[in-house]
């Protein structure tokens, strides 16, 4: 399975910010997007979600299950967001992601006691700290089985333990043949990820993993 975009161009408010970036992401790999603030990284991952129809080139996902299906709809996108309901406890919140989603809510104990929420899970979510509210927002991850993570700054919030907890769950997602790309101004934890420096614009760059 392959996640390949072929000379993408990117604008935002008038500016271009990517002109003909093109790359391929292989199954088990990570692509970590770096560089300064508003040179185009959160742009680059809502344009690999389908939130953002690129001026030109294109994205595809190859060998997937549904070569046909957008790519969107096989990858789980997690933005700066938590996405969590605050008027709901934190296994309410888990089950609500798990339906939505269509994943199987038999996961959802487990996946509370591998983020260290489960001695919360009756807690309203409105009461949690931030970093407790950054780890029931990247739960969904693991609600629903998807390929492909792409990850705004995924580890903000969170404490040196709940980043290393939190690398552990990404590995293990590239070691089932996932695929991971990852906007951060800091480590993540992952063994030898390949890095994509962003400036802006962008232009004519290609990579291959």
């Amino acid at each position: 399975m392959r996640l390949i975009a072929e000379d993408i161009t990117l604008s935002r408010g008038g500016r271009r910010l990517i002109d003909g970036l093109s790359f391929a992401v292989g199954a088990g790999n990570a692509l970590v997007l770096t560089g300064p603030n508003g040179v185009g990284k959160t742009t680059l991952l809502r344009a690999l979600a389908g939130f953002i129809r690129p001026d030109a080139g294109a994205i595809r996902l190859e060998g997937a299950s549904d070569d046909d299906a957008p790519v969107g709809e096989l990858a789980h996108y997690v933005g700066h967001a938590n996405g969590v309901k605050p008027g709901l406890t934190v296994i309410e919140n888990a089950h609500f992601w798990a339906r939505f989603l269509g994943g199987h809510e038999g996961t959802v104990e487990a996946t509370l006691e591998s983020l260290d929420l489960a001695d919360l899970a009756e807690v309203p979510a409105g009461y949690l700290s931030a970093g407790q509210k950054r780890r029931l927002g990247l739960a969904r991850l693991l609600l629903a089985r998807r390929p492909l993570w792409l990850l705004d700054e995924p580890t903000a919030a969170l404490d040196v333990a709940s980043q290393a907890l939190f690398a552990g769950l990404m590995q293990r997602h590239l070691d089932g043949d996932g695929l991971l790309i990852a906007a951060t101004h800091g480590p993540l934890g992952l063994a030898g990820p390949h890095i994509l420096e962003l400036a802006a614009p962008v232009a004519g760059e290609a990579m291959s993993l």
